[in-house]
């Protein structure tokens, strides 16, 4: 040990600068650290201590303190600080006289029984409560010997409870070797479990602590709840048994934080003099935490005052009793009302095995269940919540949408219902505040036909606004759907399946309609508000879902949920439950929250907008099909740029583009619909106000001067262990520009790694360039003769076929074909830089290692849509393998060897070095 280290507790104890008259001797030290040394329970924190201090003392820095006690105070300061320990104390006692604690099982039996009984207390409380205060955690001999006594006064008594208040708050005294009879109680026979490793310093030993596979009278077991109250005097083997039975999840503690105490602690002299140090000799670690409870305490789950832990450990249990009667009345709810009914097996198993161990309050069961289901069902509608004040649940009044039989007060009902006008443009305007209910509507269709209908027939776009409807009856929906459709074809809106009913309806567009149809063809605008609700998010849903029209407006209220809530008795917890399921004509489900509108505007600007957008409507025909005629003429596949533009005139006829409002959400569909028609996502279509700049511009030579920094900026090499070579560089530059830095980029690169037995080129960061350098830099890794075919181009612009070949002359000397070449690739790697690995790999002359690239183009041609501002990536070239001739796949060159890209090089290497021992063992 190199004496020249001295750890904090030597500066706390030797570096104090008090002014004394006299000196204590230096050998009282010495003692202190030799006692700490062979008997502090963290020796391992002391390493160094006794030569420190001797090198301390004989330096001459030495403590200088008169007052006895104020020096044992000062040494405990400096020893408590430094070892951050607060159990260690010294003390100044001339008169001290030590006091041996009695040895329990030596003490006759009938003491034994007497002390027991004074330590011990149990009672029956209401509601057949059992309550346990144990104020001496007896060891396991007296436990042993007074095995029938324990049994037949304390844990019988308590088995037969129904829960358990344990109260420790006043146990101070006790013995670690008594907690495994108490956890044992507590727990069940099988298996036995690891409660405690104890190491003790002054032996050197470590003892284990296990439960009990057999023990005098009946557990309490593992199920019913049980209490434990702790005090700040809670102290030593209660500890041990409260911090047990908590990280367990057996108990829950109520009260205040314990003392933090300890397993063992002596007070010991310090040598001849009246000096004493209090030393903790055995530490304890639990298996469970790898911690203990020593020192810091045991945190309680409830936090109060000690003296109001028994009330409040009552009113809990009264909680925790109500838990399985609320868990099975929410299983028969959710079992008999619960919509989705396939569901419901799930959701069932998931009450019947959560853990609700550290439930202390109704909310807590209420944030958790909801928390559980929620995640189990993937429905947000399902919901449990915590209402205390149990207020009355306000259902809408279905009378408020009902209309009369009467056919004049049904006449007037409609027209004051329903407001019609013919804005300008020839738009029309339809407003109503509500769904009325449907079968009186049916009966005089007629006349809310000619009333609605009849009006706006001959309009060019037409307004449903909805910002002030707040809902009604939802079999009303089909009729107004079927005049937004044609009449010759039979469509699908939507089914209800109704769980209370256990009835599944189809709601389809109705034959014939008695009024005008508006058709499928012109445009409907729905305008909405956060006003907007039940129905009426219904209807707009529907009109988003179908691909009738465009939403405007603010998101709607989201109230809409199809359930039914459920008041769980004698608590403040309710659960909603959906009982039907609204599932549109794609099969989804709506599982309710507010329609996000396709442009969300403040609902009184929304009619302002609606111009704006029927405007840009007006354009998008013509934009489809530019886009289809481009791609007819520059897509690279000409029979799928064919099938691709069919494709996006399809989905625009089937209106699947109402909900595109501007150009930014345009390109965002357009882009999809492109990829997902070609499987190329290559392709895609952005926004620009300036006409966008060629990609690639001729390079430009650069100067003398500039030649060395471009090399520097664009190459890395190094030499690797072995003999290897590594390559970095992250563009394909410009033809042009490797050829006037050629003279320079052979000396101050090529010629540091030509040499070398084998070759990494890392290609993880190089997002692509120049595709003509990809011959140039390939030959550098093949013979001169024959010439190698690489691949072939097919330009669909010019329609011609090359085949890119190596070249027969290079500056420089070639790698050649025999030494191993490796590339690194990233899902970064792009472009032109995927050639050249593709074709390394696809000529066998390299081994790919590190991610799948990015699957970019060789060359990509950026055309403009019409005279409007929206621009089209088309990649106008398609690549053909030099070994089977079939067209290179869009999705990105696979690694042969698959790994992180951060890890690419390390693989590499481990290959390399690997080779050659795989060589030698072939021989």
């Amino acid at each position: 040990m190199k004496t020249q280290h001295i750890p904090p507790l030597v500066l706390m104890l030797l570096l104090c600068t008090l002014s004394a008259n006299s000196s204590f001797q230096p050998a009282l030290v010495l003692e202190m650290a030799k006692i700490l040394m062979e008997n502090y329970c963290f020796p391992e924190n002391l390493v160094g201590m006794q030569e420190a201090i001797q090198q301390a003392i004989n330096s001459g820095e030495i403590l200088r303190i008169s007052d006895r006690k104020t020096l044992a105070a000062v040494l405990t300061v400096g020893v408590q600080g430094a070892l951050n320990d607060p159990r260690l104390t010294v003390s100044y006692e001339p008169n001290f006289v030590p006091v041996m604690p009695p040895i329990l099982p030596s003490l006759p039996r009938e003491q034994l029984i007497r002390l027991v009984r004074n330590s011990v207390k149990v009672d029956i409380l209401e509601n057949n409560i059992g309550y346990l205060r144990i104020d001496r955690i007896i060891g396991e001999e007296t436990a042993t010997k007074l095995g029938s006594l324990l049994k037949d006064n304390i844990w019988d008594k308590v088995a037969r409870t129904s829960s358990l208040i344990f109260d420790l708050r006043y146990s101070t005294a006790g013995q670690l070797s008594g907690v495994p009879f108490i956890i044992s109680y507590f727990s069940d026979p099988e298996p036995i479990f690891h409660i405690y490793t104890v190491y003790d310093r002054p032996s050197n030993t470590t003892r284990e602590l296990w439960t009990m596979p057999s023990i005098k009278g009946e557990r309490y077991g593992k199920k019913k709840d049980v209490i434990i109250l702790t005090s700040k005097r809670t102290m030593g083997a209660a500890e041990a048994v409260a911090y047990t039975l908590k990280t367990l999840k057996r108990a829950i503690i109520v009260g205040e934080r314990s003392s933090g105490g300890s397993v063992k602690v002596r007070k010991i002299r310090i040598g001849g003099s009246e000096f004493y140090i209090t030393v903790p000799v055995a530490r304890s670690v639990s298996p469970i935490t790898g911690q203990s409870w020593e020192v810091s305490g045991i945190p309680p789950t409830v936090n109060v005052m000690a003296k109001e832990a028994v009330p409040k450990a009552k009113s809990l249990l009264a909680v925790r009793s109500a838990i399985p009667q609320v868990v099975q009345s929410i299983s028969n709810i959710i079992r008999r009302w619960y919509a989705f009914t396939d569901r419901v097996p799930a959701l069932l198993q998931q009450l019947q095995t959560m853990d609700l161990f550290s439930l202390i309050s109704e909310e807590d069961l209420a944030i958790r269940l909801n928390q559980d289901l929620q995640t189990v069902s993937e429905d947000p509608r399902l919901i449990i919540k915590y209402m205390q004040d149990n207020a009355a649940i306000e259902e809408e009044d279905p009378e408020l949408y009902k209309v009369p039989d009467d056919s004049k007060l049904l006449r007037t009902m409609i027209e004051t219902t329903f407001k019609i006008e013919i804005l300008q443009g020839n738009t029309g305007y339809l407003r109503f505040d509500k769904f009325v209910e449907f079968s009186p509507l049916i009966k005089l269709e007629e006349l809310f036909a000619k009333t609605v209908w009849e009006p706006l027939k001959d309009t060019s776009n037409l307004i449903i606004d909805l910002r002030y409807n707040t809902g009604g009856y939802s079999a009303c929906l089909a009729l107004i759907l079927s005049y937004l459709y044609d009449t010759s074809q039979k469509h699908h809106f939507f089914t209800i399946y109704d769980r209370i009913q256990n009835t599944t309806t189809a709601h389809n567009s109705y034959p014939q309609i008695t009024g005008p149809s508006y058709g499928s063809k012109r445009g409907v605008y729905v305008l909405t508000s956060y006003y907007t609700a039940s129905v009426g998010e219904e209807f707009a849903y529907l009109i988003q879902s179908l691909h009738r029209g465009t939403v405007i407006g603010e998101i709607t209220s989201g109230t809409l949920m199809h359930s039914r809530m459920f008041q769980i008795e004698g608590t403040g917890l309710a659960i909603t439950v959906p009982v039907i399921n609204f599932i549109d004509n794609n099969g989804e489900c709506w599982l309710g929250g507010g329609v996000v509108p396709d442009a969300i505007v403040l609902a009184e600007e929304a009619v302002d907008h609606f111009h704006e957008i029927a405007d840009f409507h007006q354009g998008l025909r013509s934009l489809m099909e530019v886009t289809g005629e481009l791609l007819e003429k520059h897509y690279a596949i000409h029979e799928v740029a064919l099938q691709v533009s069919k494709v996006l005139l399809s989905k625009w006829a089937e209106g699947q583009y109402w909900s595109v409002v501007d150009f930014e959400s345009l390109t965002s569909q357009l882009t999809s619909d492109l990829q997902e028609a070609s499987g190329d996502h290559r392709l895609h279509v952005f926004h620009c106000e300036v006409e966008p700049e060629t990609i690639h511009d001729v390079g430009k030579i650069p100067t003398a001067e500039e030649v060395g920094y471009i090399i520097d900026a664009l190459f890395k090499i190094e030499l690797l262990p072995g003999n290897v070579g590594y390559l970095r560089f992250d563009m394909m530059a410009d033809i042009e520009v490797l050829k006037a830095i050629g003279t320079q980029l052979i000396k101050l690169v090529w010629s540091n790694i030509v040499h070398t037995d084998a070759l990494i080129i890392d290609m993880r960061y190089n997002t692509g360039g120049f595709s003509a350098t990809i011959p140039l830099l390939c030959t550098y890794f093949f013979d001169v003769e024959p010439l190698r075919h690489l691949y072939t181009i097919f330009d669909r612009t010019t329609t011609t076929m090359t085949e890119v070949m190596t070249l027969p002359q290079v500056r420089g000397q070639r790698y050649g074909s025999s030494k191993d070449v490796y590339i690194l690739t990233s899902h970064m790697t792009g472009s032109a830089a995927e050639v050249f690995t593709r074709t390394m790999k696809d000529l066998n002359r390299a081994t790919i290692i590190g991610e799948p690239t990015i699957g970019g183009s060789l060359s990509s041609g950026t055309y403009q849509i019409g005279d409007s501002t929206l621009y089209a990536s088309i990649p106008n070239q398609v690549v053909f393998s030099a070994t089977t001739g079939k067209m290179w796949s869009v999705s990105g060159v696979e690694p042969q060897v698959f790994s992180q890209a951060s890890n690419a090089l390390n693989v590499a290497q481990r290959l390399i070095e690997a080779k050659p021992l795989k060589t030698e063992n072939s021989k």
